[in-house]
């Protein structure tokens, strides 16, 4: 009598009540195959290594998915850099140590494009990993990001674990963090210019000439970029999850008037740095696998406008 036992696949997600994280649990929510379980520094301090080895070793997962990390803007970056190399590093050096009794754990983890060098050849290939100098504004983020996935390989090399290293592009979306200095470029707009309209200003300054491309990702699509990874078991050491969509500083501030209805007239500031001129990823690899992002730009923003008029409060 042969009897099929159909065992779920535990998936633990670090940092699950953040955007990244929120999104993630939202994108298994239907699937029966896996079974979830989220973690936030409610349970664990992934600052302390015993309290993040016992969560490993409780948990025991198939897989983890490290989506904790502390973020924010180029304004945090550049200001709070010793918080953001320290505390980035704790985290991610404390989770890989506690993976290593472990080697059958598969390891994903996120990082940034921020790790790829300032004069990168635009698209950006995974091959220019630890290939030149990093941004400066940014780099302690970077340089924590940079020893995550060297630790990694160190552990792939020595112990035999499968860990798979994530750099997506500028992401967006529902839970991200919306305020006026620390936010990155789209959530930062949105709560500014939503100050703006309600109290009728009718000239919106925005620093430099609006002229830099960026490429953005809406949170979902990187979500179902993971699940897709985990379903095909792709096993790259560094894959690119981005759009392949360019678009301008103006435009992207443009698009944010018109989901917000703003009827003021956007100033751009052009005694202020504009920083690299143009930042996109090459995302081939993963669009030879099969999986390509789906949400557009438009669409993006507006859900993530209706998600902050319904979740944030501006005094």
């Amino acid at each position: 009598l042969n009897i099929k036992v159909d065992i779920m696949i535990k998936i633990l997600v670090l940092g699950s009540n953040g955007m990244v994280g929120t999104s993630i649990l939202n994108s298994f929510s239907n699937e029966n195959k896996f079974k979830i379980i989220p973690s936030t520094r409610k349970d664990t301090n992934l600052f302390i290594f015993s309290e993040t080895e016992k969560l490993i070793n409780e948990t025991k997962p198939d897989i983890l998915i490290n989506a904790a990390a502390k973020v924010g803007g180029i304004v945090a970056n550049n200001e709070q850099r010793t918080q953001f190399l320290i505390e980035n590093l704790r985290i991610n050096t404390n989770i890989l140590e506690s993976c290593i009794p472990f080697k059958n754990i598969k390891i994903i983890n996120l990082g940034s494009s921020c790790i790829y060098p300032l004069n990168a050849e635009n698209p950006i290939s995974e091959d220019e990993f630890m290939n030149g100098k990093l941004e400066p504004t940014n780099s302690p983020y970077a340089m924590a990001k940079l020893t995550a996935i060297e630790l990694g390989n160190a552990m792939k090399e020595q112990y035999g674990h499968k860990v798979i290293n994530l750099m997506p592009t500028n992401l967006y979306g529902p839970n991200d963090n919306f305020s006026e200095h620390d936010s990155h470029v789209i959530p930062g707009l949105m709560f500014r210019m939503e100050i703006a309209k309600n109290n009728n200003i009718d000239s919106f300054n925005i620093w430099g000439s609006g002229k830099p491309l960026r490429e953005f990702l809406h949170v979902d699509d990187l979500s179902n970029a993971i699940k897709f990874i985990i379903n095909n078991e792709i096993e790259d050491s560094i894959l690119n999850v981005g759009s392949g969509d360019e678009v301008s500083i103006k435009s992207i501030a443009e698009n944010i008037k018109q989901v917000i209805q703003y009827k003021g007239v956007l100033s751009f500031d052009t005694s202020k740095p504009d920083g690299n001129p143009r930042k996109l990823l090459n995302s081939s690899k993963m669009l030879n696998y099969g999986w390509k992002s789906e949400i557009q730009l438009f669409e993006g923003l507006e859900s993530t406008y209706k998600w902050f008029q319904e979740n944030i409060k501006i005094n």
